[in-house]
């Protein structure tokens, strides 16, 4: 039996126009003509509260209302799982293995997300925002996953769509695959040097032997 972590947005669920629209919607509200599609990709990833203190710092709570007043009306209109995801993890949950995911999103949005991919029964918890201090890159997320399951980090594996998935992987002592469907690219993600890269979500029931 093995543990295989899963970031959600991304990873398993395409939300990158979703995020990207929503991005765009409350900063022309807020900064007319200044952002493009092309810079709301650098938002993708890290937290609602990290991003929002780098470009509005006075106004963090706000911009973060605004932000998932939007993305909630419009989720389900432009959300939809990568190919080959409800497959792939049917086939890991029949063989036994663990499945988890851990996020900065809050849980309610993940669990949208899952109904919306009828994924739920995939999974044996998922990690929000709420449950840890530490977002990623952070560890605490990720080593909280295996305390829950009790799981060696031998026996474990992070999978995502960004450096900072990577990042609290390797932070954490775990094996990690990066995904090369990622907005930012196979090359961006290859910089934070992940153990395995997947082309596909099926390349998963591979590496799970090996681990």
């Amino acid at each position: 039996m093995k543990a295989l972590l899963f970031d959600f947005d991304g990873t398993l669920l395409n939300t990158n126009e979703l995020i990207i629209r929503t991005f765009m919607h409350v900063l022309n509200d807020k900064f007319p003509g200044q952002y493009s599609p092309q810079d709301c990709i650098k938002f993708i990833g890290p937290s609602l509260k990290e991003t929002f203190e780098q470009i509005t710092p006075n106004e963090v709570d706000e911009m973060i209302s605004k932000y998932r007043e939007w993305n909630h009306a419009y989720h389900d209109q432009y959300a939809k799982e990568f190919d080959g995801v409800n497959e792939t993890l049917e086939q890991l949950k029949q063989e036994g293995h663990k499945l988890v995911i851990v996020s900065t999103k809050k849980k309610e949005t993940i669990e949208r997300g899952l109904k919306l991919m009828k994924a739920e029964h995939y999974f044996d918890f998922w990690i929000g925002l709420e449950d840890v201090s530490r977002v990623k890159p952070d560890p605490e997320p990720v080593l909280l996953a295996l305390d829950r399951l009790k799981v060696p980090k031998e026996k474990a594996l992070m999978i995502g769509d960004n450096y900072h998935d990577i990042l609290a992987g390797k932070n954490a002592g775990v094996k990690t695959a990066g995904v090369a469907w990622s907005i930012k690219g196979e090359d961006y993600l290859r910089q934070f040097q992940p153990d395995y890269m997947l082309h596909h979500m099926s390349d998963l029931l591979t590496i799970v032997k090996g681990l």
